[in-house]
């Protein structure tokens, strides 16, 4: 099955070449150790494309509007995948309640991997304050 047909992804995603995916996006989960504790699977459904569309949205986006919408396409793509697989009802509703947990996961705790190197550090130097 080919899910990618279905996903929303912004059009520089799609433009995008594949060296510069991969530099930014990583499937589900954080870059190191910790991302390996998150699979990209549900309940054996891949869910990656929707991971690295995400992860493309957070490097691109710069406002918390940005973050936003970025984890509602997150939601809308897992979504997308699951009734594409369709499967059982009980199926398909456990790996609906798995893609919100990855939802609310991102939507509460995304905060510092979306904004991780957007902060442009400090160059100029504080006034002095001249005491009389």
């Amino acid at each position: 099955m080919k899910t990618i047909n279905l996903l929303y992804a912004p059009e520089g995603y799609w433009q995008a070449l594949p060296e510069v995916l991969n530099q930014i996006t990583n499937g589900c989960g954080t870059s190191g150790w910790k991302g390996a504790l998150v699979p990209d699977t549900i309940y054996l459904l891949d869910i990656k494309p929707a991971c690295n569309i995400h992860d493309y949205m957070y490097a691109a986006g710069l406002t918390l509007a940005a973050k936003k919408e970025a984890d509602r396409v997150f939601l809308n793509n897992m979504l997308r995948i699951i009734d594409a697989a369709g499967g059982c009802s009980l199926l398909k509703m456990l790996r609906r309640r798995r893609a919100r947990i990855y939802y609310e996961a991102v939507h509460h705790f995304g905060g510092p991997a979306f904004w991780d190197g957007k902060n442009e550090p400090c160059t100029t130097q504080a006034p002095q304050l001249q005491l009389a």
